[in-house]
């Protein structure tokens, strides 16, 4: 246990609890507390949406996942990890103003409160529930994994070990502060993993003799680790253009970048997010796959991708160095958990619990049920991450293309189409995720179906879906 490595991270710690403290001293001066705990009042500012929106998207899979590939592929996974820098500049231009201004109208605290209030239909609302609490909880598992490997890289503790730290570490800010503590630990967060990716990057170049040292070292193991295509030649031309719907256009769809698109202040403020958000995407995307590259030839023979930044900063950088460094992936970590623990917890009280079972519950009630609720979720998260994948990209990355085939067209065409309809929405939700789930399994079993990524298809399918439902089955046109 190096105690050198774990001071800088326990003083991160104690900092974000510290404004999860003072977020939930702040709870219910705004408005209602559901407002405040799942929306943050809508007062998030210009710099604090952009990097809750990096710090989100930005998960285990941008700073243990995404660098342990590109360590194992080479340069081709970089520039396939590059089509998200646009990720937060798209979700914005899409939704933006409109989705704010409609969600405002509608009271609506949730996603699914719009869809709700959209299509009229209960129906959509429940298939809209079930699909959050469903994949984010394989989002959710990918997180505690990447946090469980880290503190256990940094500590010597069994892995076990390390995940109920991580776990209990989590639990408490976000169940006491809420969204507006994890919008302010995001921004907190964000800067760190700033200063993190490049010191690391600095540190990786450093130790491996210079940029041209470490690229003849890769062209001397495998000249495929430098070209566009990956070490063994899979990355094909319809793959990785297809990848950037799962990482790109699909985005709009994610409930977890759909809910911040409904929080912010100003328009003003989000002409501020769009550029700043852009910009750290794109340095923090860049960076941390070279430093994943970069760090094959200094430290050869990772087994586990996901332990391949903790280790390369144990190795580069001196020990308190290395633990600021490396509060960046758990920053990264935690920001993105905290947001998917909300959103399921939301799924399940505002969604489920208040427009169903008890639309009348006291606000007391409500304020204790959501932080029981979002506790429980936490322990249940812990015990299906007990038994982690070898690469929780590919979780993770699951759970994303689940929830774009299923919400892209509900919520874009909802948007900006007024003959979209309820039956639209169900149709193209049902075929979004049935599909998604049997190209899956099928590419598992077979490879990639046309050579291209397992979400392409279900959103193709999906979007013919919705145009089908809603036009064979006319309503009243949508007055927005």
């Amino acid at each position: 246990m190096n105690i050198g490595v774990l001071i800088p991270l326990i003083i991160f710690l104690i900092a974000i609890f510290a404004i999860g403290f003072i977020a939930s001293k702040q709870m219910g001066s705004g408005g209602s507390f559901l407002q405040d705990y799942f929306l943050g009042g809508r007062e998030l500012g210009g710099f604090v949406l952009a990097m809750t929106m990096v710090a989100t998207y930005g998960s285990a899979s941008s700073f243990l996942g995404g660098p342990g590939t590109a360590y194992t592929v080479g340069f081709g996974w970089a520039l396939l990890a590059m089509t998200q820098v646009v990720t937060g500049y798209f979700v914005l231009l899409i939704l933006g103003k409109k989705f704010a201004i409609l969600s405002r109208r509608y009271d609506a605290v949730t996603m699914i409160d719009f869809l709700k209030a959209r299509y009229n239909s209960p129906a959509v609302a429940i298939l809209a529930a079930i699909a959050i609490i469903v994949f984010l909880f394989s989002a959710m598992t990918a997180q505690w994994v990447g946090g469980g490997r880290l503190i256990e890289s940094l500590t010597g503790l069994s892995y076990t070990s390390a995940l109920f730290i991580f776990a209990i570490s989590v639990l408490v800010y976000v169940t006491i502060g809420g969204f507006r503590a994890v919008a302010l630990t995001d921004a907190v967060q964000g800067a760190i993993m700033v200063v993190g990716t490049l010191i690391l990057l600095i540190g990786v170049i450093i130790a491996g003799g210079g940029i041209p040292a470490i690229m003849q070292d890769l062209l001397n193991e495998n000249p495929n680790l430098v070209t566009p295509f990956g070490a063994d030649r899979s990355l094909t031309p319809a793959y990785v253009s297809s990848f950037w719907i799962l990482v790109g256009v699909g985005v709009v769809g994610l409930p977890q970048m759909v809910v911040r698109t409904m929080s912010y202040k100003s328009s003003k403020a989000m002409h501020r997010a769009l550029a700043i958000g852009t910009i750290v995407t794109g340095f923090i995307m860049l960076n941390m796959h070279l430093i994943g590259i970069f760090a094959r030839p200094v430290l050869p023979g990772i087994e586990v991708g996901d332990k391949v930044i903790p280790l390369v900063a144990l190795e580069v950088l001196p020990p308190w160095l290395a633990g600021i460094v490396l509060a960046a992936p758990m920053a990264a970590i935690m920001s993105t958990v905290d947001s998917l623990l909300l959103l399921v917890s939301s799924a399940i009280v505002k969604d489920v619990y208040l427009n169903f079972i008890k639309p009348d519950a006291p606000e007391q009630k409500v304020k204790m049920l959501s932080f029981g609720i979002t506790g429980v979720l936490g322990i249940i998260v812990f015990l299906l991450a007990l038994q982690p994948p070898d690469l929780l990209i590919f979780l993770n990355l699951f759970a994303f293309g689940g929830l774009e085939a299923a919400f892209i067209w509900p919520i874009v065409l909802g948007l900006y189409w007024k003959h979209g309809n309820k039956y639209g929405a169900l149709l193209s939700m049902f075929t979004g995720i049935g599909s998604y789930i049997a190209i899956h399994f099928y590419n598992q079993e077979y490879g990639n179906l046309l050579g291209v990524h397992t979400v392409t298809l279900p959103v193709v399918l999906s979007l013919l879906a919705y145009l089908i439902g809603s036009l064979a089955v006319k309503r009243e046109p949508f007055k927005f």
